[in-house]
């Protein structure tokens, strides 16, 4: 994936685009002449305005502005940013399985979400912390009630697919208001669960951008 990233311009990156702007494209010596510095000394700030975004550059043509903000950087590289890249492994329950057992599963697995299937491991159901705890209320006996009684059904869950673009993955959050989403994958049978997005998987993704990583 290629790096378009937000960064903090040096004075002397800020010359070298106002040179590019009005002389491009002009290659690399041109630039260092009006600056009075060496090819070398410039090669660094030239990189770091290529790989971000800012320049592109054409064998035996030089350095051309790409007249793109920012903002419009940073929304060129949210796009080459899919599901596949960011999503963890999934925790899944089988439907029978009692919600105290559930509630054991998400503190040993530090989990918001767990994902219910059926006895063919097909996607059936999503439990989250405040089912688990709007169960717990009032209910003495949570070793008898089976998860499938209190889960969120089909088709009431928003899922996502490997090659999804992230930042939609998040709107999908925002939307429905929820901690994350099962990554899932068709099959004849039914959805197969194959990982998850979680807000955290998010915003790991969106510091790497803003370090550049």
């Amino acid at each position: 994936m290629k790096a378009v990233i937000t960064i903090e311009l040096t004075k002397r990156q800020e010359q070298i685009l106002e040179i590019v702007k009005t002389n491009g494209p002009i290659t690399g010596e041109h630039i260092a002449e009006k600056l009075n510095l060496t090819r070398a000394t410039l090669r660094p700030d030239l990189a770091i305005l290529t790989m971000a975004g800012y320049l592109d550059a054409r064998p035996r043509v030089g350095y051309f502005y790409t007249g793109k903000t920012s903002t419009q950087l940073l929304t060129e590289n949210l796009k080459h940013i899919y599901v596949k890249d960011y999503q963890s492994l999934p925790v899944v329950v089988n439907e029978n399985m009692s919600v105290y057992d559930a509630i054991v599963t998400v503190f040993l697995e530090d989990v918001g979400t767990l994902y219910v299937v059926d006895s063919a491991s097909h996607l059936t159901g999503v439990l989250s912390r405040k089912d688990l705890l709007r169960a717990s209320l009032g209910n003495k006996d949570l070793s008898a009630l089976p998860v499938h009684i209190i889960m969120t059904r089909m088709p009431n869950i928003t899922c996502c697919k490997k090659d999804d673009l992230l930042v939609d993955v998040a709107k999908k959050l925002i939307e429905k208001q929820i901690d994350s989403v099962p990554v899932v994958k068709e099959t004849e049978t039914g959805l197969e669960v194959t990982g998850r997005i979680t807000k955290t998987n998010i915003t790991k993704a969106f510091v790497e951008l803003a370090d550049g990583d």
